[in-house]
């Protein structure tokens, strides 16, 4: 059977249409999977398409998730490496122009197309801090190199990386220390169960704040005065309410690390024993 060179070229370019469509499909999926709520592909080369679209803010947490990725972040990395190709040589050159050139940049990638304009996502670490710049749609590679600087720039000479868990950890024993015998326990045994946070329930170690704001983190802690035995270890006896300077908050809740049982039969017997002996020796 012949097959003409028209139908080779159509079944060529059905494979590839067919196969575009798969690739997209699975990143689609990835990006579902990783809440790029803005974020739609229809194909993996990235050219101008209506409904091929996404954000910075998408874009910052796909290169988040890539950079957990050993090999991508060693290639992303690199400003120049050599390759061989029939015996002869070839240098690569990383085409971001920030690395080797700005402080602390290590990545990550530059994007063009007639729709989108020059773009670049770029990672830097300074000390403690970690950030991730994305700047899309820029007339000239010029523009896009300035912005991305004074963004970088501007994060490091504004913000501090501050420990967030330390922090609700010493003001948390600030107030145990301060309220000794804050609790009534009704039916217990004894009366001091020892209290911690669940530091599972804080959402992250660290996190940046501007310079100015450090001082405004609000918390507030709530323990039950007044509880009823028997209290069981991992219950639930307050929380700690976290408000922060840009408008995020969360609770942590203060458990029981021991368990305060309940006075029972026996124990009110053998105190009413106990007291009635002591009366006859009296």
């Amino acid at each position: 059977m012949m097959v003409s060179g028209n139908d080779a070229a159509v079944a060529l370019a059905e494979f590839i249409s067919g196969n575009i469509k798969n690739f997209a499909n699975l990143m689609n999926a990835k990006a579902q999977s990783l809440n790029l709520t803005s974020t739609h592909f229809m194909s993996p080369h990235g050219l101008d398409h209506n409904e091929h679209f996404t954000t910075a803010y998408d874009l910052s947490l796909l290169t988040d998730y890539a950079l957990q990725n050993e090999t991508f972040l060693k290639i992303v990395k690199t400003k120049n490496y050599s390759i061989h190709i029939n015996n002869h040589s070839k240098q690569l050159s990383n085409t971001n122009e920030l690395l080797g050139y700005l402080e602390g940049v290590y990545g990550v990638k530059t994007g063009f197309t007639n729709g989108a304009n020059r773009c670049l996502v770029t990672v830097c670490k300074r000390g403690d801090l970690d950030v991730i710049c994305v700047v899309l749609g820029c007339d000239t590679k010029k523009d896009r190199t300035k912005d991305s600087i004074k963004l970088i720039n501007y994060i490091f000479n504004n913000y501090s990386i501050i420990n967030i868990q330390g922090i609700i950890t010493t003001e948390f024993e600030n107030w145990k220390t301060n309220n000794p015998n804050y609790y009534i326990i009704n039916k217990s045994i004894e009366q001091n169960p020892t209290i911690n946070i669940d530091k599972s329930q804080i959402p992250f170690e660290n996190i940046a704040i501007n310079n100015s704001e450090i001082n405004n983190i609000d918390l507030k802690i709530f323990v039950d005065s007044y509880l009823e035995a028997p209290v069981l270890s991992g219950d639930k006896v307050g929380s700690i309410d976290v408000r922060l300077p840009n408008n995020l908050s969360f609770s942590v809740n203060i458990l029981s690390s021991n368990t305060i049982k309940k006075k029972s039969i026996y124990y009110y017997t053998t105190m009413f024993l106990k007291d009635y002996f002591s009366l006859l020796t009296f």
